[in-house]
């Protein structure tokens, strides 16, 4: 019988399964590092979609250790990891117990945990001895009906979380937790890919839309829903109906191509240039920044992207008014500012609000990193984001009144 850390997975309907893209969101820090690594996948039977999911993102020099599920045959594991081909074969290797592992960068759980908080404690430290420095655990639980493991990963989410997420799309729906217990070096940033995330409703393979914009649309469709019962004589309920499309577009969240260039700095926002200027900002450090602000009108994207690859080093928000964004006093505006620590030095992106914009969202915890290019928060219905750089290493490459395109557009560049 193997041995497998993991929590067993029975309840009212039976066994918690994880679907495509479930397993997808599990396996996101595996398949999002772009350098040479090892990975271990404990739980695993043959028609996994996690198994699935972590063989399709192994790279060239890349190592998968695989640790079959409880009651699961090791044989049948290997049978149908070599009928993958030689090229899986020879990077994938299945072994009989969970102590015959190494250390590994990454550490997936094919399995949901659905026990106790007792049982998904000791399971999650059982399976810490088996983490790299800086090496990241991902596991989930689903969102309803456990025995107490839910809430304990929540509770370790929030002591050790770099990222969770919710997967509604999944039966039933699960929260995925990644979690780092040593910190890891803001240079492994740089190898990063932007990662996997389910929290936006693909439209197509080039455009989502992101949850709050789900989750807006639903309440204007609620409202007309409401509307037209409580006066089915009225057109009123037109307002909201109509007013949901508007809305959800808002959100939108479109896939964009990040350049390779390792030099480059890219918009952090959609939309125009305000300014560009030389600074000093005690709170972020001696010496000059430079500074560039970038407004978002309400008919931009509002998702809002790393410039440049690093560590979440410091998170706050500074207190003030909601001026128009486009004026110089959105200076003193309520603001978020994520501080980044790269090996160019660091880098600040303050997402400030505007005379409609009241709502920051940042979903990039203290000690998570970012890949160029990656998605970490938005600001609701019009405002304003700037990037800081450090002035004597850094060119500006826009002016006032160019438009850019976050994620995309090179406005600065490396010395």
């Amino acid at each position: 019988m193997t041995q497998s850390p993991a929590v067993r997975v029975t309840g009212p309907s039976g066994a918690v399964r994880l679907g495509e893209r479930a397993a997808r969101t599990l396996v996101a820090e595996f398949a999002r590092r772009n350098d040479s690594k090892a990975g271990l996948l404990v739980g695993a039977t043959p028609e996994s979609a996690v198994l699935a999911a972590a063989i399709e993102a192994l790279l060239p020099g890349d190592r998968l250790i695989v640790v079959p599920a409880e009651g699961a045959a090791a044989a049948a594991l290997r049978e149908h990891v070599t009928a993958q081909g030689r090229w899986v074969a020879d990077r994938v290797q299945v072994i009989d117990t969970l102590a015959e592992a190494d250390a590994a960068a990454v550490v997936v759980v094919a399995e949901p945990f659905t026990g106790t908080a007792d049982e998904a404690r000791a399971a999650v430290e059982g399976l810490s001895k088996y983490l790299a420095e800086g090496a990241v655990l991902s596991v989930a639980a689903p969102l309803f009906r456990t025995e107490g493991a839910g809430a304990e990963l929540d509770r370790q989410g929030v002591l050790h979380g770099v990222r969770t997420d919710v997967v509604l799309r999944n039966s039933p729906p699960v929260r995925v937790h990644h979690l780092r217990f040593t910190p890891a070096p803001a240079a492994l940033a740089a190898s990063l890919s932007p990662a996997y995330r389910p929290s936006s409703v693909p439209l197509s393979r080039r455009m989502h839309i992101d949850s709050n914009g789900v989750a807006a649309a639903g309440i204007t469709l609620g409202l007309a829903a409401l509307a037209r019962a409580a006066r089915p004589k009225s057109k009123l309920w037109l307002l909201p109906a109509v007013a949901a499309g508007p809305v959800a577009a808002f959100f939108r969240d479109p896939e964009r191509d990040v350049p390779e260039d390792p030099s480059a700095v890219v918009a952090s926002a959609d939309g125009q240039v305000l300014s560009v200027q030389r600074l000093t900002d005690e709170r972020f450090g001696d010496g000059e920044w430079l500074r560039i602000a970038v407004f978002l009108s309400v008919l931009d994207v509002h998702v809002n992207r790393a410039p440049v690859a690093g560590k979440v080093v410091d998170y706050f928000v500074a207190d003030g008014g909601f001026v128009n964004a486009m004026k110089p006093d959105a200076e003193h505006n309520v603001a978020a500012y994520t501080v980044l620590d790269t090996d160019r030095g660091t880098v600040v992106v303050a997402q400030r609000t505007g005379l409609i914009a009241r709502r920051i969202v940042q979903r990039a915890p203290v000690g998570s990193l970012l890949a160029k290019g990656e998605r970490f928060g938005l600001i609701r219905f019009g405002s304003r984001t700037d990037v800081y750089l450090p002035a004597d290493t850094a060119d500006p490459l826009v002016g006032p009144g160019d438009k850019v395109v976050g994620g995309s557009t090179v406005i600065a560049r490396w010395r």
